[in-house]
């Protein structure tokens, strides 16, 4: 979400964001500045391509190229249709949800700890599962998952171009934990992203509820695939994500209830 904001300062007022792709090769420290470095890697008649890398300590930690498109016309139009799932105005917020599983006394005290540490992050994002899962087992699950989701706060009328870099930081949450969903036995000892591409196709609000979509079609050899879906609520697809992360479990399942 960040490395976008640069690479759509170095196009033209009329060209939007169609796709992004990055690659994480370094772990990065929330404590020093981000430089970002942008190329104007290609600039043509109807497409631009933006590379960005963000560097710290001197080297990159991040990498993403950027691809910009000026408005055209098609008649060649199609898309999958949304899923079918209960309005957010129907569903409690994740806090809702935490505030509800802390309130069981039953609850061991280190998923207690561990759900006030959840709570206690501020994230600028909304969120709404539509089939939580039940923290309160370890049966594994279908690894898919569905959200809705939008920027807290008001960003209002902008250029899309900011909408899409608020997206892609979205797009980023709980995203690669749906391939652990048929996992839940096992602990996780480290987790992180690969890489992760974007493809935009529809003009949205990001501070408007959207339905996220998420799936893992594969893991194996401690990585795992995810893909995902926002949905605008009138139904219509606003973008399509992809990521690869590393997983890396306990070998040795564990068993016993959360309660």
């Amino acid at each position: 979400g960040q490395a976008l904001v640069p690479a759509a300062r170095a196009v033209s007022t009329g060209e939007q964001v169609h796709s992004v792709h990055c690659y994480f090769v370094r772990a990065g420290d929330p404590k020093v500045p981000v430089l970002y470095q942008v190329e104007r890697t290609c600039t043509g008649r109807s497409f631009s391509v933006r590379s960005v890398k963000a560097i710290q300590h001197g080297k990159p930690i991040f990498i993403c190229q950027a691809s910009f498109q000026l408005s055209q016309d098609s008649p060649l139009q199609h898309q999958f249709t949304m899923p079918t799932v209960p309005p957010p105005e129907e569903l409690l917020t994740q806090e809702e949800l935490i505030q509800k599983f802390l309130q069981n006394p039953n609850l061991a005290e280190k998923y207690r700890k561990h759900l006030n540490r959840i709570q206690a992050e501020d994230v600028p994002i909304d969120i709404k599962p539509v089939n939580p899962p039940d923290v309160f087992t370890l049966e594994p699950q279908e690894p898919k998952q569905l959200f809705w989701v939008r920027a807290r706060g008001y960003i209002g009328e902008m250029d899309l171009k900011v909408h899409c870099c608020v997206a892609a930081y979205i797009s980023d949450y709980a995203f690669l934990g749906t391939a652990l969903l048929p996992h839940r036995q096992y602990h996780v000892k480290f987790m992180v992203s690969l890489d992760h591409s974007m493809w935009f196709h529809a003009p949205f609000r990001a501070d408007h509820w959207m339905l996220y979509e998420c799936e893992s079609p594969w893991a194996g050899g401690c990585r795992a695939l995810v893909q995902g879906r926002l949905w605008r609520q009138d139904g219509v697809l606003a973008a399509t994500c992809a990521q690869e992360g590393v997983i890396r479990v306990d070998q040795t399942a564990n068993n016993q209830s959360k309660l």
